[in-house]
């Protein structure tokens, strides 16, 4: 083209290629930029219809599996209250917390409170919700302080929180810290101004009562300010020392404050240990040594993107890729890292020890989604999360139920063994296998001190570690019996459970002799199945039935664990053929779990039901595990505050949701068999990444995929016709495709057969 034929006007047909190539490329920037993060909700789970029958979530600050979250706080978080919920109006604070679960204690946290104005140890600042931000690596909120705007900004890495307060125009600019709010244990806090620092620790433990005592525990802070501030002091209850460097108390703490011109911002760095205050000042150096809030934020934000794009998918409505990547963000949080640069200190034994480690595992709970989940997404991390199990069994002599973060008799049974057992039979190496057999051994063979006369009553006070408590009774009952020890129904079935998983690993070191009688006791759950009434129910020692506890009319019967009969009547995962059998075959076990559903008795917030929309699978009924999963899928998961209708429990609820997206469950963990259920998107892909993995993909379709198109008409797997409704997880590991043509209406024809036994 010649200098004069630039001049000219370009033609309609340049003008119509030159605008669509601008849309095109518009749309490829659209598309890029909506990242996993973007669709994460951390508001969902936050509020409920009662103060604590909800998902117990908090809108957390934190790096996945890290050691200490960040929250904005509008109340006081004790056992079952968490600090924050979306009903609250005011803000009390900032805290570091530990605080697992909404049933759970916090320990070893500090806060923090900005305001203006006359000092207060107790201010709260109104807010609007339309004025906060929330993402996993991030959190923003406006508060109105005495009429003027404070804004508060957070960000953290593992273990050390950043905040940035942008302050109005103010001679006394205060930052007020909480070192202890404890009545049981003092706090210790001291204020350096040269150095423009607090420090101190806090042996806070709300849990205290139901673990051994620890005099060697504390939660130390190390808190490093961006300008130097005009006064200072610390405070304990409702007195104020104004110029004082250091305090010991309870209910206490210390403060700073500062003159302020409007919108001026003062920034503050938190580093957190278990180990000491100068571990908590070298795990902040090495996290946050700078004063660059944007990069923290920035760095937050990749990790997370990292992590959370393990599973890509596509498809959906908006508010069903909130759910899942919101879900996703839930099961990344648990269990916490709880090492410090290779130390840590064991709340098992009280002391300091080189190595990696994590706590707060909800193992009644999370043995059942959320740790078979890991396996797919976290494969790295698998090998030290066991490990640290086996060294709370190496330094307390037991691994734990529910540690907090030590041991504490919560909930019931010995679910590490399910963890150890699925990792290892879906090919997970890394950890001593012969440690960890002696360790599951001793939970199936050892009954606890003073088992024979604790009836092992839930959060009692100083009681012994529980481990499997009844289980002398079991062994030589092959039952627990009510008279003895409570909860006994759910005991019995949850030890046959835990009995098959060590089993598992019998089998792996070569003790076929001890797998042969815990498979025979993985049956045990046959002894307190009653055909005349049609549900398993509590039988004394003597071998009757508990009439007594049987005519209760409470919606929880004595007997069973935070549930009735209907709770526990299929949580038979290791023996569902036999489970099936039991009730008289395939037709009278479906209509008794048709009843569980129709009826009003499922109840998804309780974790023990979990499987049961699956288990139709394997009675030659697959059609309604789809519709029932879908079901649940829209009945329990809403991208709203009060979105999660049950606690989430370290994961739980959350890995549920993922699973039942994709398609797929692990109905037994402790075998390599996943049921299928009815996918929720387009497509889905876990990029398998390290591990026993090839690094491939493994990729689900749903082809006709929609709300009304949930029942499978026809499956293939790499191609070949899939004809039940089963997979294995040598399909995943390997790196598969898994297609469905979906349909409005079911084809009883796709899946039925034999149901599968356990592999």
């Amino acid at each position: 083209m010649s200098i004069a034929d630039r001049s000219k006007p370009p033609s309609s047909i340049a003008v119509l290629i030159v605008i669509c190539f601008t849309f095109n490329l518009i749309g490829r920037v659209n598309a890029f930029a909506q990242e996993p993060i973007d669709d994460v909700n951390p508001m969902i789970g936050t509020t409920g219809p009662t103060e604590n029958d909800y998902g117990g979530m908090i809108p957390g600050v934190a790096t996945p599996f890290g050691m200490t979250h960040w929250t904005v706080m509008t109340r006081e978080n004790k056992i079952s209250v968490c600090p924050y919920n979306y009903k609250d109006p005011t803000i009390l604070g900032f805290l570091g917390t530990h605080q697992p679960a909404i049933w759970m204690g916090d320990y070893g946290q500090v806060s923090l409170m900005p305001h203006s104005g006359e000092l207060s140890t107790a201010k709260k600042l109104p807010f609007r919700h339309q004025d906060e931000i929330s993402s996993p690596n991030y959190y923003a909120v406006r508060m109105d302080d005495g009429g003027r705007p404070l804004r508060a900004e957070l960000t953290a890495t593992t273990r050390a929180g950043f905040l940035r307060f942008t302050f109005p125009a103010s001679q006394t600019s205060h930052i007020v810290v909480t070192a202890s709010r404890s009545d049981q244990f003092q706090g210790f806090v001291q204020v350096n101004s040269k150095e423009r620092e607090i420090v101190g620790y806090n042996p806070d433990r709300m849990s205290a009562e139901l673990g051994p005592p620890l005099p060697n525990f504390k939660g130390y802070f190390v808190i490093q300010f961006s300008k130097p501030f005009n006064a200072f002091g610390t405070w304990e209850g409702d007195d104020i020392n104004q110029g004082r460097k250091q305090q010991s108390g309870h209910r206490m703490g210390g403060y700073v404050t500062f003159s302020t011109t409007q919108g001026e911002v003062i920034e503050v760095k938190v580093g957190t240990s278990f180990i000491s205050i100068d571990q908590a000042r070298d795990n902040l150096k090495r996290e946050i040594p700078d004063w660059n809030f944007d990069r923290v934020k920035a760095e937050g934000r990749r990790i997370w993107n990292e992590a959370l794009g393990r599973i890509r998918i596509q498809g959906g409505s908006k508010d069903e890729r909130v759910n899942f990547y919101t879900a996703m963000y839930h099961s990344l949080l648990f269990p916490r890292i709880f090492s410090e640069y290779g130390r840590y200190y064991s709340a098992f034994d009280d002391r300091v020890h080189n190595g990696v480690s994590y706590n707060d595992y909800s193992l009644w709970d999370t043995f059942r989604a959320e740790h078979p989940l890991l396996l797919l997404i976290q494969p790295e991390r698998v090998p030290d999360m066991i490990t640290s199990l086996l060294q709370m069994y190496d330094e307390g002599g037991w691994m734990p139920m529910w540690p907090n973060p030590t041991y504490s008799n919560i909930m019931i049974s010995t679910h590490a063994d399910s963890v150890i057992a699925d990792a290892y039979v879906k090919g997970f190496r890394g950890f001593d296998l012969k440690k960890a057999y002696a360790a599951m051994y001793k939970n199936a063979m050892t009954p606890p001190d003073g088992d024979a006369t604790n009836r092992w009553i839930d959060r009692a006070p100083w009681t012994a570690y529980e481990a499997r408590g009844g289980l002398t009774w079991y062994k030589s009952l092959g039952y627990v019996p009510q008279d003895k020890t409570d909860e006994s129904v759910s005991r019995t079935l949850e030890f046959a459970y835990d009995d098959f998983c060590v089993a598992q690993i019998a089998k792996a070191v070569g003790k076929m002799g001890d797998y042969q009688l815990l498979m025979k006791r993985s049956r045990n759950y046959k002894n307190l199945y009653d055909p005349a009434v049609g549900f398993m129910r509590p039988k004394k020692a003597d071998g009757t039935w508990d009439e007594e506890s049987w005519a209760s009319r409470e919606d929880r019967k004595p007997g069973f664990t935070e549930g009735s009969p209907w709770t526990y009547l299929f949580c038979e995962m290791q023996d569902i053929p036999g489970m099936i059998a039991l009730m008289g075959g395939e037709k009278q076990f479906n209509a008794k779990l048709d009843e569980n559903f129709v009826g009003g008795h499922y109840r998804h917030g309780n974790e023990p039901g979990h499987h049961y929309t699956y288990l139709y699978d394997y009675s030659g009924q697959p059609w309604k595990t789809q519709e029932r999963v879908r079901e649940a899928l829209l009945a329990n998961y809403q991208n709203a505050p009060d979105g999660l209708s049950g606690n989430d429990d370290c994961g739980q609820m959350s890995a549920w949701y993922i699973f039942s997206a994709l398609g797929f469950y692990p109905v037994t963990p402790g075998s390599t068999l996943y049921a299928v259920g009815s996918p929720l998107f387009e497509r889905a892909t876990i990029m398998l990444k390290e591990g026993p993995y090839k690094k491939g993909l493994f990729t689900v379709i749903a082809k006709n995929q929609s709300p009304q198109n949930k029942y499978i008409q026809s499956a293939t797997l790499n191609g070949k016709p899939l004809r039940e409704p089963f997979i294995r997880h040598a399909d995943i590991a390997g790196g598969s495709t898994l297609t469905f043509v979906m349909g409005a209406q079911p084809n009883k024809k796709w899946g039925v057969g034999r149901a599968r036994g356990m592999e």
